[in-house]
Order: C-alpha cells, then sequence, then structure tokens
C-alpha cells in the first residue's frame, strides 16, 4: 500500500480505466456526452468523469461547443507526427504515390499482427467519387486480403504450419468468395509464393479487387510489410492489374517505368 491507501492494483485499474475511456473517445469523432460516456463503459458517471478531466489536463481529450468529449488536439498532434516519421511510411510514400498516380485507384501499406493485417499507410487518388473505407491503423482478416495473403505466404510454409495458425477458430468468411478452409488457405498460399505477388477477388468486401507484393523496407530477405492497389471490380479489373504487374514491381524498386 502507498501513502493514499492506494494498491499497485488500483493505480493499474485506474490507468487502463483512463486508457478506455480514450479509445472510446476515438469511436466518437462527432464527440460523446458524460452520460453516453459513462453508459458505454458501465461505469459510474464520477468514476469517467475523473478519467476524462486527466485526459484533459494532458491536452489528450476536450469538449466541443455542445459539451460532448472529443479528442483533444495535443493526442491528434502526437499521433500524426508521430505516424509522419515513422521510417516505414516516410520510405514507402513516394512508392504509394507513384502508384496511385498510375492507377487512380487507392493503395495501402500494411503488415502483419496475427490473424489481421494493419494498415499503416495510404493513399487515396485526388479525383474519383467512389473511395474505399480503409483507413491508417485499421484492420482487416488476412487470409481475405490481398496484403495478408502475401505475406501469410511468407510466414506460413506448410500446411501443418496454416493449421496451427488458424486453430480452433473458424475463418471469417466476409463475402461468399472468402477463403473458409485451412485447406483453400493453404493451396492459396502455395499459388502466393509460386507467383511472387497475391490477389483477392472480391474476398474481403464485395466490388473490390486487389493486388499485392511485398516490400523490403528492412531486410532484403524478409519483407516488412506489403504493397497493395485496391480498386472497385467494374474499374480495375485484377486481370489488369497482373498484366501490368512489371510497371508496380519498377514502381516499388525505384527502376525506370515505361509509361
Amino acid at each position: 500500500m502507498n501513502q493514499a491507501g492506494e494498491s499497485s492494483d488500483d493505480k493499474l485499474v485506474g490507468a487502463d480505466r483512463v486508457l478506455a475511456v480514450l479509445a472510446e473517445l476515438a469511436r466518437c469523432p462527432d464527440g460523446i456526452g458524460l452520460d453516453e460516456m459513462a453508459r458505454a463503459m458501465s461505469s459510474a458517471k464520477p468514476t469517467v468523469h475523473r478519467a476524462l478531466a486527466a485526459l484533459r489536463r494532458a491536452g489528450f481529450a476536450g469538449q466541443d461547443g455542445y459539451g460532448r468529449y472529443v479528442l483533444g488536439d495535443e493526442f491528434l498532434r502526437l499521433a500524426f507526427t508521430h505516424h509522419e516519421a515513422r521510417p516505414d511510411h516516410v520510405r514507402v510514400m513516394p512508392i504509394l504515390r507513384a502508384l496511385c498516380d498510375r492507377y487512380g485507384e487507392t493503395v495501402h501499406y500494411a503488415t502483419l499482427d496475427g490473424r489481421s493485417v494493419v494498415y499503416r499507410s495510404k493513399l487515396d487518388p485526388s479525383t474519383g467519387a467512389v473511395r474505399l473505407t480503409s483507413v491508417v491503423g485499421g484492420r482487416n482478416p488476412a487470409h481475405c486480403t490481398a496484403v495478408g495473403k502475401m505475406l501469410l505466404a511468407d510466414a506460413l510454409r506448410d500446411e501443418q504450419t496454416v493449421r496451427a495458425w488458424v486453430g480452433d477458430r473458424p475463418l471469417e468468411t466476409p463475402t461468399d468468395r472468402s477463403l473458409g478452409t485451412v485447406e483453400d488457405l493453404h493451396a492459396e498460399l502455395v499459388r502466393v509464393r509460386e507467383r511472387g505477388y497475391s490477389v483477392e477477388d472480391q474476398e474481403n468486401e464485395p466490388g473490390v479487387n486487389c493486388l499485392a507484393v511485398p516490400a523490403y523496407l528492412t531486410s532484403p530477405a524478409v519483407p516488412s510489410g506489403a504493397i497493395s492497389i485496391s480498386g472497385l471490380a467494374y474499374r480495375t479489373p485484377v486481370r489488369k492489374l497482373v498484366d501490368d504487374l512489371p510497371a508496380i514491381r519498377a514502381i516499388i524498386t525505384g527502376e525506370t517505368v515505361t509509361p
């Protein structure tokens, strides 16, 4: 016990609660009232209010003109500054910009985290009425995304390893084209290794195609992540991207690209 009569466990619970409130604020871009926050947290209003007060003192939370709580400017400044300065983001952005300009589609850089891919960088085309819903920091199931299959192909080299990775939890099937069995996933990863690229044909989101290739930003042998070009199926079919694969690889490696 400390002098205030609190145990280390009490402090940990308090810190966890503040972080949970911060995460809830991030899910409410339009703001959230104290009553709503207390219900969402299943906590008493005074408890939630103390957590919000701590976040406000740090600049991590604020209030809008209607008294609703929002993420604070200091938190956003730190998050954006950190993201813009990440070495992988700095190195990959010129590549993403070149791909985005050439194909007029959304491009991503993503890494593998467990059963999910995490989008580390994203660039949307400057024109075009339809944009994809993915966000930096967002996640999708690895087995039904092109970036995920590209990275899984390197990590899961045989069917036994694939089976262990899947475990007892069934594979998600967001669409009727998603891979839903160990056998199907293993066969797909074998094809990815043979081709050196992966494709996603409306497996994660209806109407969206994607092609991904590995990105070697930190090692010449082990991919740090994968780069993908995602487009609406009617606008950019998978076949079009596959046919243009030499140009895509040239942009990533910094070679001269033929228009």
